[in-house]
C-alpha cells in the first residue's frame, strides 16, 4: 500500500493507476453541494476561493456534530456525482485529487485525465472509523453552511482507493 502526503502534485499522482490502495496523510478540504456552488459562484467572477486550490485535495463530506472529547464527529464520503457540475472548474483551478464515494460523469472522467487529476473512493458506511484518521479539524469558510462548510482536516494515513487514476483509467467495474 502507497503512503502520500499532501500537498499532491501531478508528480506524485502521476504513478498512482485504478485500483491501488493509498493512505493519505496532510491537509484535506471539505466540501459539499452547497461549498462547491459558492467556491464556483466565486471562480466564475474571477474572485479568490476560501482555499488554494493548487494541488489540493477535495473530500466530498459534511462531517457530523463533534462529540465531547474528539477531534470530530462521523465523517464518510458523500456520493460525488452531485459535485459533477462543479468538478471541471475546480480541476481547471488547480484541484488535484477528489475523495468521494460512487462514479463519475464521462465528462468529469475526461476533466481529470486532461488535468491529470485523480479521484480515489474511500469506505462508505464507515464515517466514524475515518474520523479516527483525523488529527485536526478547523472550518475554514462558509460556516454558516453548517456541515456543509469548508473544512480543514489533517489526516493520517486516510484509507483511500484509486478509483479513476490520472491517464482516464478507472478503478475495474466502476
Amino acid at each position: 500500500m502507497r503512503k502520500l502526503l499532501t500537498p499532491l502534485t501531478k508528480d506524485k499522482i502521476a504513478g498512482l493507476k485504478a485500483g491501488e490502495q493509498v493512505l493519505l496523510s496532510g491537509i484535506i478540504y471539505t466540501a459539499r453541494d452547497q461549498a462547491h456552488k459558492l467556491i464556483a459562484a466565486a471562480l466564475s467572477k474571477g474572485g479568490k476561493p476560501p482555499v488554494e486550490l493548487s494541488s489540493c485535495v477535495i473530500y466530498y463530506c459534511g462531517p457530523s456534530g463533534t462529540p465531547e472529547g474528539k477531534v470530530i464527529g462521523s465523517c464518510g464520503p458523500t456520493t460525488s456525482s452531485r459535485m459533477d457540475a462543479f468538478a471541471p472548474l475546480l480541476l481547471e483551478a488547480g484541484v488535484s485529487a477528489m475523495i468521494g464515494k460512487g462514479g463519475r460523469s464521462d465528462k468529469v472522467v475526461r476533466e481529470i485525465k486532461r488535468r491529470k487529476a485523480v479521484y480515489f473512493i474511500t469506505y462508505a458506511g464507515c464515517g466514524a472509523l475515518l474520523a479516527r484518521t483525523v488529527r485536526k479539524a478547523e472550518v475554514i469558510a462558509y460556516s454558516h453552511l453548517g456541515p456543509e462548510a469548508v473544512y480543514r482536516l489533517e489526516v493520517e494515513d486516510f484509507p483511500l482507493i484509486v478509483a479513476i487514476d490520472s491517464s482516464g483509467r478507472k478503478l475495474k467495474g466502476f
